[in-house]
């Protein structure tokens, strides 16, 4: 005779898992009830707009940064530039060391 199965309940965050012993596997699940993070409403709003200036001020930096990317490679080509022009002798190729 097959043993009936059997409810558990999460201990961290309250689910209930449906066991068969048989089976040796979960053939339920309940989603365990949601929780509030916030109690206030007015709080829960504030508290969004904050994270959506902190956004927008992110983007805002990572655009200013993108604009310079174009600045900083032309000074490195340039300075690159200018180490080639100077140096007398061209780099080694890999297949002058033998």
């Amino acid at each position: 005779m097959a043993e009936p199965s059997f409810t558990v309940e999460c201990p961290c965050c309250k689910a209930k898992l449906t066991l068969d012993p048989e089976l040796r596997a979960v053939i339920a699940h309940e989603a365990p009830p949601p929780t509030r993070s916030v109690d206030d409403l007015g709080a829960a709003f504030d508290k969004l707009r904050s994270r959506s200036a902190e956004r927008e001020e992110r983007f805002k930096e990572q655009l200013r940064a993108e604009g310079d990317k174009g600045k900083l490679r032309d000074r490195k080509f340039q300075e690159g530039l200018k180490k080639a022009k100077d140096s007398p002798d061209p780099p080694k190729r890999p297949f002058d060391y033998e």
